[in-house]
């Protein structure tokens, strides 16, 4: 197994020539192993990158300088990981677009559970390649692995407008969740590589406001979409088949120019900046990211301290509770909206579209009142408690149709921003490098297996009321918020434990990482007893870690 992706990895002294490292002693070697990120020697091979030591005040960054750097890493990064996870979560959950303009009826699946395992079979194999995903492409790089997997997906979408039978269908979800399974946790792992603790709520936000986008935009397409009629032959009157053809082709076109706008992990980025821009970037996000930014070589203890964290299986556990109402409602809003009995089917994919607008603000005004104030678990509680009452709104009876339709806003507003807020808070709180890959590793098959139960909770069966499925979401809405909230208390508690002993900064920048090694620093945090390597070990546990609550 390699070893996995460290925190952002930077320039340093002259690579040392081979006879230098032939000479140099195994302890030397280990001390290397372990060195902070912003301290390391250029260890990648090539380019005037590793023929330079950077001094003290070359590497001093302003607050002036520091937001150009940002900014310049925000209009390279955002807008196309932005549009490439809302094509994902479109190119996912067009189906349900697609059924509510006949497609259950053209294949002949109207009964039975077919098209449940049409649904459910993309999560089977979403989920089995989410689990490899950093391992197996982190030596390919994000630069190539992403639009590899997003060509061949689009591929796989445009033969799904052919399909003639529902075996035909259940074979291409399939192979669409084998391709898509790689994107959201190396695009994740990548985003939390390159910006600090305090900039990430905001970017996961900002990516993942693309799935809020892919509802709104995707519901508006299938209605236009609509209007387009099949030419004579086996296909006519199938409009529906337009959906899959027309977002294929558009996913192909936009995968093509991943090849060179996309950033590979930092330490193998070579053209993002120049050596002494790329090399203060580094230097900013060690320091702000304390001992987690150690770049530690890949160890099972690792491994198994993160699969043995109870803070790890309650967030995943949350993710999970907070993925099915979102995965479900994605799928079968025109369904649900259509059993209101109040509007047809195509403009029941219309009316879909503005939940999800909404769904887009509450997403952007989380993630930058999360980040602002370094907190998770209070919106993720204030905004599932919007879907808690969307789905009481469904359940009622007495509630007239229109009021069910505004309860739509109320879930969808209230789910979606929660995804990127357990996706920064896990990412926060979980140190070092390792043990992050492997806790989200976890996370993400964890939770994004809720698409297994979401694919299933609104049979046709259930019509027009679907209660059976609503009770289910809005359990999962329920344990969601109590995750949220146990984790955010005994979060605040630990870090006062740990003030107590001494005082430390809650975006976890008080340990510097470039005094490891310091006795002064090590008697700070009483850690004399340790060795550079096993400090830079502790991660999470560090004296000087604080949680984000």
């Amino acid at each position: 197994m390699s070893h996995a992706q460290p925190a952002p990895a930077v320039l340093g002294s002259e690579r040392p020539s081979d006879e230098k490292r032939d000479s140099a002693s195994g302890h030397e070697e280990k001390e290397r192993r372990f060195a902070p990120a912003a301290v390391l020697a250029a260890s990648e091979p090539g380019g005037v990158e590793s023929q330079h030591t950077f001094t003290a005040g070359e590497l001093h960054v302003s607050d002036d300088e520091r937001r150009v750097l940002l900014r310049r890493l925000d209009k390279r990064v955002m807008p196309y990981v932005t549009l490439l996870y809302l094509l994902s979560f479109l190119d996912r959950v067009n189906i349900g677009q697609a059924a509510g303009l006949g497609l259950r009826r053209d294949l002949g699946i109207v009964r039975g559970n077919r098209y449940a395992i049409a649904l459910s079979i993309f999560f089977v194999f979403y989920v089995a390649s989410e689990i490899p995903a950093l391992l197996v492409f982190k030596r390919l790089g994000v630069r190539r692995a992403i639009p590899i997997i997003m060509i061949a997906w689009s591929l796989v979408l445009i033969g799904m407008g052919l399909v003639k039978t529902s075996a035909d269908l259940i074979a291409t979800r399939a192979l669409l969740g084998l391709f898509e399974g790689p994107l959201f946790p190396l695009l994740n792992y990548m985003l939390s590589c390159w910006y600090s603790r305090a900039q990430l709520g905001t970017r996961v936000g900002i990516f993942f406001s693309g799935a809020t986008l892919a509802g709104a935009f995707g519901g508006l397409l299938a209605y236009g979409l609509a209007q387009i009629h099949m030419p004579a032959g086996p296909y006519e009157g199938e409009q529906w088949r337009w959906i899959f053809i027309i977002e294929g082709i558009l996913t192909l076109v936009c995968a093509i120019p991943g090849f060179w706008m996309l950033l590979d992990f930092p330490a193998a980025e070579k053209r993002m900046f120049e050596p002494l821009s790329k090399a203060r970037w580094n230097h900013v996000l060690a320091k702000s990211q304390g001992v987690t930014s150690a770049d530690i070589p890949f160890t099972w203890s690792q491994v198994r301290s993160a699969f043995t964290d109870w803070r790890v299986w309650v967030m995943s556990i949350m993710y999970l509770s907070v993925a099915n109402p979102l995965y479900s409602l994605a799928i079968f809003i025109p369904q649900l909206i259509s059993g209101l009995g109040a509007f047809g089917r195509t403009s029941s994919n219309l009316l879909s579209v503005p939940p999800y607008v909404v769904g887009f603000i509450t997403t952007m005004a989380c993630a930058f009142y999360s980040d602002r104030h370094l907190v998770r678990s209070v919106p993720i509680v204030a905004c599932m408690s919007l879907t808690l009452l969307g789905y009481i709104l469904f359940i009622v009876e007495s509630v007239p149709p229109g009021a069910k339709y505004a309860g739509f806003f109320f879930a969808v507003g209230g789910v979606s921003p929660c995804i990127a807020l357990s996706i920064t808070w896990i990412g926060n709180n979980v140190g070092g490098a390792v043990k992050r890959a492997a806790a989200m590793g976890l996370f993400f098959s964890f939770g994004n297996s809720a698409g297994l139960v979401s694919s299933n909770v609104y049979p046709l069966t259930d019509a027009p009321r679907y209660i059976k499925g609503h009770s289910i979401n809005l359990a999962f809405t329920v344990l969601a918020m109590a995750c949220a909230t146990v984790l955010g208390i005994a979060n605040y508690r630990e870090n006062k434990r740990r003030d107590a002993l001494c005082y430390a900064k809650p975006d976890g920048s008080s340990a510097d990482p470039l005094k490891a090694d310091d006795e002064e620093e090590k008697a700070r945090w009483g850690l004399s007893h340790l060795s550079k390597a096993e400090i830079l070990l502790l991660g999470d546990k560090h004296p000087a870690f604080r949680y984000a609550v």
